[in-house]
């Protein structure tokens, strides 16, 4: 990891960054005190961004790299290239100062996505106040990740993805029921 300093960092990582940190104030963090915020560019460079979603069944939790990951996916951007995650402790005592990587979960999400887009994702680790930035690659976080390129899947998943879009498309040809219309049983 190399500590960076933000003000030198270029103005897409900023812009990345701050989404992030933004987006932390929509963080559903009720048990454990602690906002996190996630912004991914994509090639495209368009920003995708989540929010942690914590839950009284505590493993029901939904970090934000994935809520920020699922964005892109749920857009059809996934070729992402870089990941900010901003957290901080805003309950009592308050602490901005710590950084905040992935957890082992969102490290193997993200690595996925970077070896089905043929990606190394750069990962921004940062403290709330933006003072303390870690910057690595996926796989120096993560290094000998098992994956999808282990499986053969970074291959075929193209064509999966095509015959997934071609069976919605027979299926809303077809007529099937629309959010208007009542489904008969």
């Amino acid at each position: 990891m190399r500590r960076q300093n933000f003000e030198e960092l270029g103005e897409a990582d900023r812009l990345l960054i701050e989404t992030a940190r933004r987006s932390s104030v929509n963080a559903y963090a009720p048990y454990s005190g602690f906002a996190v915020g996630s912004a991914v560019r994509t090639r495209s460079k368009r920003l995708y961004h989540g929010a942690n979603l914590e839950n009284a069944a505590y493993g029901l939790g939904m970090c934000a790299e994935v809520a920020a990951i699922t964005a892109a996916n749920s857009a059809g951007d996934y070729d992402i290239e870089a990941i900010a995650v901003v957290g901080f402790r805003f309950s009592t005592p308050p602490d901005v100062t710590q950084v905040v990587t992935p957890c082992g979960r969102c490290r193997q999400l993200i690595f996925e996505a970077g070896q089905i887009a043929r990606t190394d994702p750069v990962v921004f680790s940062c403290s709330g106040d933006l003072e303390h930035i870690e910057e690595a690659r996926i796989s120096e976080m993560l290094p000998g990740a098992f994956g999808p390129d282990n499986l053969g899947l970074s291959q075929s998943w193209p064509q999966l993805r095509g015959q997934l879009v071609e069976t919605v498309r027979r299926i809303e040809a077809a007529g099937a029921p629309s959010a208007g219309r009542a489904v008969k049983r």
